[in-house]
């Protein structure tokens, strides 16, 4: 709409693509409601209305599919198709996520240079001078009838608990609430805006609706408070936790538009022509527009189909066979009792490391372990992160108070007497992957017990395992590093690293041996 006195800027953005650029899920056939394809097709849309609009992408977008891994770890010809794929769609901006820096800063460079708009990330900064790293702050956007629109790029600063340090050596992550404070002020000062958006890969530390806690305050997601606490902001972009919202908080339009390309964000601001002649922000809309609601766009599927192909290739590329029942046809009920599947990967990270303890997660409900013959796709289906391995040392106690954190991935429903996963393991995302099993030692959690005496049994080698007795145990780098409030396991000594992915770990693992067989000591139970 745009009368004499009325114009609308339209704000398009995606976040959390995660590499599905298709609409498939790689699990198996058929056409998925997702993927950058679909999205293509709303945004051309969105465009023949708008040419003039801001098209944004928010984030972890270099990571999360067979086609970034195989082109991150096998291939790495032409330009990145992140890169590939903003280019062609003509992005305004980007913004670093916490996903980028998963294959090393090496490559992700490469991907910024070859990528025609800007990225923006203010609190990303070189430790030596504390510069911005991944070019400026923010981007001033002159639209229809010169309104001034600011768009600032802020990513989590929580990256350093979760990511390899090889991958961020010489950054330092200042605190995304302090910088958005700052640059806003100077933004506000200095450059006379219209209206301010932050562009933020994170999420929301409470209930927009209620300012009801939602998680552990750890500084992880700060949208809440850059809503409600600082001045100036007028639009507010979020992602990292794949959640689908569209709202206004205290004058302040917010979107998450999930993830895999479930949706892209629409946001429309409305400005009048004020009496000295500048523009007033009179009115917002946000909503979501699903990937359900458009068919694939050709060129996209086009761009990327001999990329795709090699991928697919490399998928069914059979590596090993499975003897016995490693199938997970319930994740539940698999996570109630030691399982043939959960016992390979921890016998795997033990021998490959020499740690005596070993814990591991499944780490979706789309995980469904392995049967018969074993492809490479099996393999990426059930182990979905670039996680690497650490051992640590780790007391009877700290081991003790990361089962009961583990516990606290169960809820006893007392009017049927069953057991539920606890809402905060589902919302306001799922967290399956922050529940481990463990192997090496003999334990049970009790759900009926009250939180954080569940733990009615903890064993090793037959004799109780006592607080002050240390071991070496194996986990993924993620959970070594506290990620999943697992406060009692970060900054514990590093007894060795494995910088190789685990998928890789676990490919060559049944590439050497080409029969896996299924096997469980029953070492550990769930009781309620």
């Amino acid at each position: 709409m745009n009368t004499e006195k009325t114009v609308t800027i339209t704000l398009l953005e995606t976040s959390d693509i995660h590499g599905h650029f298709y609409p498939t899920d790689y699990r198996g056939p058929g056409d998925k409601p997702l993927g950058m394809a679909k999205l293509a097709s709303l945004i051309h849309r969105e465009r023949r209305k708008d040419p003039a609009l801001l098209l944004l992408d928010n984030g972890d977008l270099l990571q999360g599919t067979p086609l970034m891994y195989h082109y991150a770890k096998y291939d790495q010809t032409g330009i990145h198709p992140a890169a590939s794929l903003l280019n062609l769609l003509r992005y305004d901006a980007a913004i670093i996520g916490n996903h980028e820096f998963n294959y090393g800063l090496e490559l992700l460079e490469r991907t910024v240079a070859d990528t025609n708009c800007p990225y923006l990330c203010a609190n990303v900064v070189r430790a030596s001078d504390r510069q911005p790293v991944f070019g400026q702050p923010y981007r001033m956007f002159v639209m229809q009838e010169d309104i001034r629109v600011a768009v600032l790029g802020v990513t989590t600063h929580y990256i350093p608990n979760w990511e390899e340090p090889a991958n961020i050596e010489g950054l330092a992550f200042e605190d995304a609430l302090a910088s958005t404070r700052r640059w806003i002020a100077h933004i506000r000062e200095t450059e006379r805006p219209d209206a301010i958006v932050v562009c933020y890969h994170g999420g929301f530390e409470r209930d927009p609706a209620t300012g009801d806690t939602t998680e552990p305050l750890t500084g992880e997601n700060q949208g809440y408070e850059m809503a409600t606490k600082l001045e100036g902001v007028d639009v507010l972009l979020t992602g990292h936790q794949h959640r689908m919202l569209a709202g206004e908080l205290q004058g302040v339009a917010y979107v998450q538009p999930g993830s895999a390309g479930q949706a892209i964000a629409k946001v429309q601001l409305q400005f009048e022509k004020s009496p000295n002649g500048g523009w007033a922000l009179v009115g917002k809309t946000a909503e979501l527009l699903e990937a359900a609601q458009a068919e694939a766009d050709e060129e996209i599927l086009a761009l990327f189909a001999d990329k795709e192909a090699k991928t697919q290739e490399w998928l069914d590329q059979p590596i090993g066979w499975a003897e016995g029942d490693l199938s997970i046809p319930d994740p539940f009920a698999a996570r109630q009792r030691d399982h043939a599947f959960t016992e390979f990967v921890n016998r795997v990270q033990m021998e490959g490391t020499g740690a005596a303890v070993s814990c591991a997660a499944i780490f979706t409900n789309e995980a469904r372990g392995f049967s018969g013959r074993i492809t490479m796709r099996d393999v990426i289906s059930n182990y979905i992160y670039p996680n690497t391995l650490k051992v640590v040392l780790l007391s009877g106690q700290d081991i003790r108070d990361a089962l009961e954190q583990h516990a606290r991935y169960f809820t006893l429903d007392e009017a049927t007497r069953s057991l539920q996963v606890s809402a905060e393991y589902l919302q306001p995302k799922p967290q399956h992957f922050n529940y481990d099993m463990w192997e090496g030692i003999e334990y049970e959690l009790d759900i009926s017990k009250p939180i954080g005496s569940r733990v009615t049994k903890l064993l090793r080698n037959g004799v109780p395992l006592h607080p002050d007795e240390t071991c070496e145990v194996v986990m993924n780098s993620y959970r070594a590093g506290g990620g999943g409030n697992f406060f009692m396991l970060k900054d514990k000594p590093v007894i060795r690293e494995i910088p190789t992915d685990m998928t890789e770990i676990l490919a060559d693992f049944i590439l050497k041996r080409k029969v896996i067989h299924a096997a469980c000591d029953h070492n550990w139970k769930v009781v309620f």
